[in-house]
Order: C-alpha cells, then structure tokens, then sequence
C-alpha cells in the first residue's frame, strides 16, 4: 500500500516524496517507483530525519502499515496546516495518541478506507495510468507463488523480504 501511495504522489505531481521503512529493500523499490529521499527507520527517528529533510515538515503523510507508532509519527512529521492520513488498519482497541496542543496549528488526522475510491470513477483512470506506463504495478509484485505456498508468501511479508507476492491459482 505504502508503494502505491509513492506512486499516487508521484503521479499527483509532488515535487519531494519520502518513503520511510525498516527495509533495505523496500527502500530501494520506493526509490524505483518515485520516491526522492528514503528514511530507514530501523537506524533513526524518522519524525527527526523527514524534519530535516523538508527543513520543518511535510504538508501530507501517509501510515500504510497498520501501526499505532506509525501513525503518530505520520502526524508529528506534518508541518503546520499539514494532513496525515492513516491508510493500515490499526488493530481494534488500540489507541492513537496525539498532542493536543498540536491541533492548534492546524494539522489533521484523517483514516481511509479502500484508499477513499470511487470505484467507478477512480478505476477507469488507474487502467489508463497503468496502460500508458505512468503507474507500475508490475514492478510491485516481487514473486509468484503457488496457493500451497501462501504460509511461506506470508512469512516473507512479515519479514519484510517482499514488496507484493501474487498467488496463482494453477
């Protein structure tokens, strides 16, 4: 998800989009597919490096992973008037927490679901960026494995050892 989301950024025109993960790899592919600067967040607070990088904030920022740390840093990296939108699910129950006075300025917290689509408007549009080569899906799908195969494509994912692993069914 978080890949697509570069690739939205891209295609949308923004001029710096960072992509933050604990992975080499993932990394690397974000960059592939438009990032302009990465953030490894196994090495360092990515709320300090994005501050650095845009020099006090970014104006939008997207958690695509699920987690609870993730989207408080999503929102604590918005310059003021900026919007963090938390694309992964957050396990029920579990609590964001936010500064208060941090609404003072303006920033914002929002969720999605399905990516905020409007299936019969947005899907047409996505086959036309895929069919004149401006989104890359292809170069998402890190394997291909068998149904049999899905513990192993699972155990992968969580690893972090690939980007998108597509199931065949013959």
């Amino acid at each position: 998800v978080g890949l697509a989301a570069i690739q939205g950024a891209r295609i949308a025109g923004a001029r710096k989009i960072i992509a933050v993960d604990m992975f080499e790899g993932k990394l690397a592919m974000a960059k592939r597919l438009g990032a302009t600067d990465t953030v490894d967040a196994s090495s360092s607070d990515p709320v300090d490096e994005i501050r650095k990088i845009t020099g006090g904030g970014v104006d939008y920022s997207f958690e695509a992973i699920g987690l609870k740390k993730a989207a408080e840093q999503a929102f604590n990296s918005l310059k003021a008037g900026g919007t963090a939108t938390v694309i992964g699910m957050i396990p029920v129950g579990q609590k964001v927490e936010i500064d208060g006075y941090m609404f003072l300025t303006e920033r914002k917290l929002q969720g999605s679901n399905m990516g905020s689509n409007r299936f019969r408007i947005d899907m047409p549009k996505y086959i036309d960026f895929y069919l004149q080569g401006r989104l890359n899906l292809d170069d998402m799908i890190s394997q291909r494995r068998k149904l049999e195969d899905v513990n192993d494509a699972f155990r992968a994912m969580k690893a972090g050892e690939v980007a998108r692993t597509v199931l065949m069914f013959n």
